[in-house]
């Protein structure tokens, strides 16, 4: 699991990233609100934890910043208020869930794996990019007239980019995405592009698969194609 940590207290954000780097999740860390803005733009994350009362930008302002912009990632919001009114105007925001300080680090590790678990229940049935059309049911990948059917790592390579698309994705992200700390020996990324490409690409006048060198790789759109 990637986790967004936005806390502005050094000594509580240390413990929280301690806590679950030990459980093997990936974090990173932003000290104050536009920092955190950035990041969540930037990368890709399963769920943020975020203080309320961050400098600059406050975690309220921040939460309904990423929420109007479209951003869906699951929000747990931490705060030193327990009043009824500032956990309903963290809802109000945005705000997935809540937890108040101080606070059991079991509990906040139960309560942000619910938040993974019910956003990995969600994801579509079917993601759109284009003419491309993802079915999560079946596997299989679609382009036009043409259906290419996809094994396991393929099928997580072209969600990732289809669900980030048009933005730059990282080689570290996808394969973090596919492999998690078990990186393989070989390049075998460069790989599973080029059988990607093959799929949905080679057939047809628009590439929607870039590679930015050293970098990574990105969906870009057809402009003939309204999406």
């Amino acid at each position: 699991m990637k986790i967004l940590l936005v806390e502005d207290n050094k000594d509580i954000a240390e413990i929280i990233f301690e806590f679950f780097e030990l459980r093997h999740h990936d974090l990173d860390y932003a000290m104050n609100g536009f920092q955190g803005f950035e990041l969540a733009k930037s990368g890709y994350y399963d769920v943020i934890i975020l203080d309320i009362m961050l400098p600059g930008l406050s975690g309220l302002e921040l939460c309904r910043k990423l929420r109007e912009e479209g951003f869906d990632t699951p929000i747990l919001m931490l705060t030193a208020r327990d009043t009824n009114q500032d956990i309903l105007n963290g809802f109000e925001e945005g705000a997935d869930d809540y937890l108040v300080k101080p606070f059991d680090l079991n509990i906040l590790s139960a309560r942000v794996n619910a938040l993974y678990r019910r956003r990995k229940g969600k994801v579509k049935k079917e993601i759109h990019f284009g003419d491309l059309v993802l079915d999560a049911a079946s596997y299989t990948l679609k382009r036009k007239d043409c259906e290419f059917q996809l094994n396991q790592t393929l099928f997580n390579l072209i969600k990732l980019l289809m669900l980030r698309a048009p933005d730059l994705v990282t080689r570290q992200e996808i394969e973090s995405e596919l492999w998690g700390d078990d990186l393989p020996d070989s390049d075998i990324l460069r790989s599973h592009i080029y059988q990607l490409r093959n799929k949905i690409d080679k057939p047809f006048k628009h590439q929607y698969l870039k590679t930015i060198p050293k970098i990574g790789y990105q969906l870009v759109n057809d402009p003939e194609c309204k999406n």
